[in-house]
This record gives C-alpha cells, sequence and structure tokens, in this order.
C-alpha cells in the first residue's frame, strides 16, 4: 500500500485505516509465494446512480510483481466477491496521470470510463 500512498506516513494511514475499518473498509491481499504481491482496499455503498455496489478506494501491485496478471485476479475475485454480496457494479476511480492503469481497466478488465471525478479541498480553521 507505501507504493500507492507514499505521501501517508505510518501513523495516518493507521489512523485513517482505523475509521475507514468503522465505515466497512475492507482489504484484500493476493499471496504469491509467502509475500503479498498485490493488495485492494474496498467499501460496500449504494448510492442512486449505481445502486449496491463495490468501490475499490485502493488497488496496487507490488512494482516488482506487475506484468503478472496479480492485479486482474484481485480484481476478478473482487467483482465475484460483489456479486456474493448483492452488488452489480464495482467502480473505481483513477488519477488522470495513471494511463497504464486506464488501458488496464478498460482492454483487459472491461471498465467503462463513465465520468470524471472532481475535488475541492475545503481548508480547515
Amino acid at each position: 500500500m507505501k507504493q500507492l500512498r507514499n505521501d501517508l506516513d505510518e501513523e495516518k494511514y493507521l489512523s485513517l485505516l482505523e475509521h475507514m475499518k468503522k465505515e466497512g473498509y475492507k482489504m484484500f491481499a493476493l499471496y504469491y509465494e509467502d509475500a503479498i504481491v498485490a493488495v485492494a482496499g474496498v467499501i460496500t455503498l449504494t448510492n442512486l446512480y449505481y445502486g449496491k455496489h463495490v468501490w475499490v478506494n485502493d488497488l496496487v501491485t507490488d512494482s516488482k510483481q506487475r506484468s503478472k496478471n496479480y492485479g486482474q485476479r484481485l480484481l476478478d475475485f473482487i467483482s465475484q466477491w460483489a456479486k456474493e454480496n448483492g452488488c452489480e457494479v464495482v467502480a473505481l476511480s483513477s488519477g488522470l496521470q495513471r494511463t497504464e492503469a486506464h488501458k488496464f481497466y478498460e482492454y483487459k478488465m472491461g471498465f467503462d470510463k463513465t465520468s470524471y471525478v472532481f475535488k475541492k479541498q475545503i481548508k480547515q480553521k
């Protein structure tokens, strides 16, 4: 996860993780020879445009293990888990700069590019 969220130190990561777990966040890991090679963090949500769905907050394959179908296997697992939990959609957001990831999601995994995600930073006093 540190390879994906390298802006978080361990203390901040663990603090956020505690809050996220209370909201239903789950992590799945794919192992190869007793080592984690890919990890994903998901949450089940319901809204008006997707209905009940799984939102993938985090997905990363170890940088030394890419192009070995680990990301595909993990997303396939998440899709099956979503189905078993009454969800009809798996959705995610991916940074604009991650063009290789976009190709993976669209062409290899069959995801549709349906929107842009916008954010506004709120300054705290």
